[in-house]
C-alpha cells in the first residue's frame, strides 16, 4: 500500500500540528517548534524524566551498569517509535514525544513498586502508572510560574491517557482531570499514540531478552526455542558463519526487533487500506487499534512474554529483590501516612490530617516519583535511628 501524502509529508489520518486542540492555558507560539515538538522538549527537561535515570526496567540500579534502566527503556521506546511513524506518514514528534514520557509515573522498583502502592492504595481508588504519568505532566510539575505541570497539547495529554485503547474504567485523576479538561476517554487515541504503545512492547520485550541472558537468568540457547527468536539466530548465522559467541545477542536481539517494526508496518499498512481514513477523527472512531501486529506476530510475541515471564520476572533471584523492595516501599507509605509531618514541607502541606486520603494521596505522590536509590537512602533514613534525617 502506497501511502498519499498531503504537502506536509504526513497521511490524511495522521494528527496535525495546525488542527491542535491546544493546550489547557493558552500560551504565545513556539517560534520555529511545532506544538509537538514543544511538548517533546519540555517532557525532556522534567525532573520526572531525568528520575528515570535511577528507576528500574527489571534490575534495581546497584545490580549492573549495563542493564536497561526506564530512561534508557524510554529512548529505545522513542527511537522504535519514530521508525514507524516515518515508515507510515505519521506526526513523528508527537509519537516521540508521548514514547518519551509513557513511563514517567512509573514509581521505585518497576512492577513491583508500583504493586505495593496498589495495594497500600486500594481503599483511596489504587495506583496506576498510566494515571500517574497523567499527573506528573499536569499536576506534579512545577517549572512554569503560570501553571502546575507542562501545559502540553491536548494530543499528548489524550495519548497518555489511553494509549492503551478506550478507558471504560478510568482511575480516579483521570476521571478528575477529565472534567477540567476532557480527553474523550471512550475512544482510541491517534494512530501515533498507538504507535508509542506497541513500540514500548517491541522495546520492553527486547531488552528483557537481552537482559536477561546478560544477567544470566537464562540463556540464547534456551531463548532459540522460541520460533521468532530460532529465526532470528539462524539469519544471524547466515549472515555471519563465524560471529564470536559474545556477539550473538545483539545480533539476534536487533533482528526481533526489526521483524517486529516490519511486521507493525505492514500490518497497519493493511488496517487503513481496509478502512480508508480521511482523518485522525476516523481512526480514534474505528472499534480497534490500526497500529497493530498481524496475527502471526502476536503469536510469537506472546510466545516470548510468556517465556520471559517464566524464565525472567519469575526468577527467584528477580523475586527476591522485588519482595525486599516492595516491603521497603510499603513500610515507608505506612510510616509516612500515619506520620505526615515526617514529610518534607511542601509535601506536608499537600497531606494534612495523619491517616486522611488526602495523606494517602500525597504520600502515594511521593513515593510515586522517588528514583530507586532515594527510595532505598529514604528507607534507611526512616528506620536506621544512626543515620541522620
Amino acid at each position: 500500500m502506497d501511502i498519499k501524502r498531503h504537502a506536509d509529508g504526513l497521511a490524511p489520518w495522521a494528527v496535525r500540528a495546525e488542527t491542535s486542540r491546544g493546550r489547557l492555558h493558552a500560551e504565545p507560539g513556539g517560534g520555529a517548534r511545532s506544538p509537538f515538538q514543544r511538548d517533546r522538549d519540555r517532557i525532556i527537561h522534567a525532573t520526572a524524566f531525568r528520575r528515570l535515570q535511577y528507576k528500574t526496567q527489571v534490575f534495581v540500579y546497584h545490580e549492573g551498569d549495563h542493564f536497561r534502566t526506564r530512561l534508557t527503556h524510554s529512548l529505545e521506546v522513542a527511537q522504535i517509535a519514530r521508525s514507524i511513524a516515518r515508515e507510515l506518514a505519521l506526526e513523528e514528534d508527537l509519537a516521540e514525544a508521548l514514547a518519551l514520557a509513557h513511563d514517567l509515573g512509573h514509581p521505585p522498583f518497576g512492577h513491583g513498586g508500583e504493586d505495593a502502592l496498589d495495594a497500600m492504595m486500594k481503599p483511596y481508588g489504587g495506583f496506576d502508572h498510566n494515571a500517574q504519568s497523567l499527573k506528573a505532566v499536569t499536576r506534579l510539575e512545577t517549572r512554569y510560574a503560570g501553571f502546575d505541570g507542562l501545559n502540553l497539547t491536548w494530543e499528548t495529554l489524550e495519548g497518555l491517557a489511553k494509549h492503551n485503547g478506550p478507558l471504560r474504567r478510568p482511575s480516579p485523576f483521570i476521571i478528575e482531570y477529565d472534567r477540567l479538561q476532557p480527553l474523550d476517554l471512550t475512544t482510541h487515541a491517534g494512530a501515533e499514540a498507538q504507535v508509542a504503545a506497541l513500540a514500548d512492547d517491541i522495546a520492553y520485550n527486547n531488552h528483557d531478552l537481552d537482559d536477561g541472558i546478560r544477567a544470566g537468568l537464562f540463556t540464547l540457547e534456551e531463548a532459540v526455542e522460541l520460533p521468532l527468536v530460532r529465526e532470528a539466530h539462524a539469519e544471524a548465522i547466515r549472515a555471519n558463519p563465524d560471529m564470536p559467541r559474545d556477539r550473538a545477542t545483539g545480533e539476534v536481539v536487533r533482528r526481533v526487533i526489526n521483524a517486529m517494526v516490519n511486521d507493525t508496518v505492514a500490518e497497519t499498512r493493511r488496517r487503513i487500506a481496509a478502512l480508508a481514513p480521511a482523518s485522525a477523527t476516523d481512526i480514534r472512531a474505528h472499534d480497534r487499534p490500526v497500529v497493530a501486529f498481524s496475527d502471526s506476530m502476536m503469536e510469537a510475541n506472546n510466545e516470548l512474554r510468556a517465556f520471559l515471564f517464566q524464565r525472567m520476572y519469575r526468577h527467584w533471584r528477580v523475586n527476591r529483590t522485588t519482595q525486599k523492595c516492595k516491603r521497603a516501599l510499603q513500610l515507608l507509605f505506612s510510616l509516612l501516612h500515619g506520620e505526615p509531618r515526617q514529610l518534607p514541607p511542601w509535601w506536608q502541606a499537600r497531606a494534612g490530617e495523619a491517616g486522611s486520603p488526602a495523606a494517602a494521596q500525597a504520600v502515594c505522590d511521593y513515593l510515586a516519583g522517588m528514583t530507586d536509590r532515594f527510595a532505598l537512602e529514604e528507607h534507611r533514613r526512616m528506620t536506621d535511628p544512626s543515620i541522620p534525617g
